[in-house]
């Protein structure tokens, strides 16, 4: 399996791959991969002749530090997992902090039309500033033909999608479905710091989302916001962070509901210090 550390070798590898016709999907990653990765980078390959793979914790988009030094790094276990999908096929590039920004370890300001002032931006502060930084210099080093991002980060698939737009990056992003373990927890690398009190109440989550689906269908969406909201606070172990009923084009939180109009029901809970999101589509 070909391993890059610096993006002067990769550039290199990449145009010998291009200039053989070959076809590049791309998924970017943090890291601490998971069987939702695997089903992205499956993905990828059935559309492509070769799949990056970058595996970079980036700083910039860590409005917590603590979230960021906790972060699990596990590069040993993810090339082994890779190696399980493709060891021909898939190429790894884990970059040094250095390698990606140099000496100046700052995000880019980018305006996504405002996608980025709803839910998670209004909770992290500068979080899609880091995410468009990091997404858009991967872009740039990568130069892949398709790239595949999880459902379960819709909004951050929404701005990639944006960025991609304004920027004209001739990339062709594409969602996918959100994977789930077996009891319904949104597959999350988060999910292995969840202690096992934690970890056996976080099925809750998507367990609500999916009882809110079926209210939305006859109730107003702020009724079914205050259904979730008391949901949380007679739980003993899980603490809601916000509860959104949105419109998926602009991700504004809806009013009135509309035949015309698709949405999303988003979530953020906390199960003790581990923050958790998740999605579902409500029509």
């Amino acid at each position: 399996m070909k391993i890059f550390k610096n993006k002067i070798d990769l550039i290199k590898y990449v145009d010998s791959l291009k200039s053989e016709k070959n076809t590049l999907g791309f998924v970017p990653t943090m890291g601490a991969l998971h069987q939702g990765h695997a089903s992205l980078i499956i993905k990828g390959l059935e559309q492509n002749d070769f799949v990056g793979v970058s595996v970079f914790v980036n700083p910039t988009q860590f409005d917590n530090k603590e979230d960021l030094i906790k972060y699990p790094r596990t590069l040993d276990n993810d090339v082994a997992l890779l190696k399980t999908i493709s060891e021909e096929k898939v190429i790894v590039y884990a970059p040094t902090v250095e390698d990606i920004y140099g000496e100046n370890v700052v995000s880019t300001s980018f305006s996504y039309d405002g996608l980025e002032h709803e839910m998670e931006g209004r909770f992290r502060d500068g979080h899609f500033d880091g995410v468009g930084t990091i997404v858009k210099r991967l872009f740039e080093i990568v130069r892949p033909d398709k790239a595949y991002f999880g459902e379960k980060d819709f909004q951050q698939l929404m701005i990639i999608k944006k960025l991609v737009e304004k920027y004209n990056i001739p990339v062709t992003v594409i969602g996918c479905k959100i994977h789930r373990e077996k009891d319904g927890l949104a597959m999350s690398s988060r999910n292995t710091r969840l202690k096992p009190a934690y970890r056996a109440a976080a099925p809750f989550i998507f367990k609500t989302l999916q009882t809110a689906k079926e209210k939305f269908a006859t109730k107003s969406a702020n009724k079914v916001t205050e259904w979730v909201n008391k949901q949380f606070a007679n739980h003993d172990l899980l603490a809601l962070e916000y509860f959104i009923i949105a419109d998926i084009k602009t991700l504004k939180t809806v009013k009135r509901k509309s035949n015309k109009k698709s949405y999303r029901a988003f979530i953020a809970v906390y199960a003790d210090d581990i923050r958790l999101i998740d999605n579902i589509a409500l029509n």
